[in-house]
């Protein structure tokens, strides 16, 4: 009777087993088929040409993606300036606070912001900045991409130094060092590496956001370094081209597809990185 039950118990065991294993490869291989997809039809099309060429005209066959590269790169790090300070400050303060009235207030409205939809946060940068203004640009894309950014560092930021022991804190403040030196000195720093990694994630999901910058970066064929016009980005280029009716375009929207996922991934990559080397040496 035992051996009977010990039996059906492995067994048991064995089919879940199978079945963890097997749902796990159902998340794999959609990711797997993606990729595949897109690195067979943008791979042929990228060379240097193509990654430090300007659009030809309409209907013309060749040209790059050089400006939207150089718009993206605007556009990201524009935001980031924006979203880094407060996000980092804001999630100082959370962490600090704990609980109380202003904190919950803060943490809601950071959960809220989460979840706005992207094209809505576009529309509201649009109405504050682009009507304003009269002209569309990376500035106003660059805005609303930051209000996307802006609650994943606040959150990571405040997870990652609730994490630091209060032993850290006490013996610098038992050393007389002051509390602001302490927590700009001692507390991030001891932070920075968790923090670095939240940073990666939100500039990870801002890089290949293209309904915030329909409404306001609007879009050039040329090259633009200046933030206060409008310019090209990535997705902004792989929309346009892939429901554009040229062949050519069409080919140069999965070229652009690669870039952008090849970007995305890396950003992903090294924020894990980054996060595991913390959890180890922290």
């Amino acid at each position: 009777m035992i051996k009977s039950n010990t039996f059906f118990r492995v067994i048991k065991d064995r089919l879940f087993l199978c079945g963890v294993y097997f749902f796990a490869f159902l998340v794999i291989v959609p990711l797997f088929l993606v990729l595949y997809y897109i690195i067979k039809n943008g791979l042929p099309v990228i060379n240097w040409e193509f990654l430090l060429s300007l659009p030809k005209p309409m209907g013309d066959v060749g040209g790059g993606i050089v400006n939207a590269l150089a718009g993206t790169i605007m556009a990201v790090v524009t935001a980031s300036v924006f979203a880094i300070p407060v996000g980092v400050l804001t999630g100082i303060y959370l962490s600090e606070a704990g609980e109380g009235r202003l904190a919950d207030a803060v943490r809601l409205c950071a959960e809220i912001l989460q979840g706005i939809p992207s094209i809505v946060i576009g529309l509201i940068a649009y109405a504050w900045i682009v009507v304003t203004f009269g002209s569309f640009s990376v500035f106003s894309g660059s805005f609303a991409l930051a209000l996307m950014m802006l609650p994943v560092v606040v959150r990571s930021t405040e997870e990652t130094l609730k994490l630091i022991p209060n032993t850290i804190r006490e013996a610098s403040l038992a050393l007389g060092v002051s509390y602001t030196r302490t927590i700009l000195k001692v507390i991030l720093p001891s932070g920075l590496s968790g923090i670095t990694t939240g940073v990666l994630l939100g500039v990870a999901r801002i890089s290949g956001e293209t309904a915030p910058l329909l409404f306001t970066a609007f879009g050039s064929p040329y090259m633009n370094l200046n933030i206060f016009k409008p310019a090209d980005t990535l997705p902004l280029l792989i929309f346009n081209y892939a429901t554009s009716p040229y062949p050519d375009w069409q080919a140069m929207a999965w070229g652009a597809s690669l870039v952008l996922v090849f970007l995305v991934l890396t950003m992903n990559l090294l924020a894990k990185l980054i996060g595991k080397k913390w959890e180890v040496t922290f």
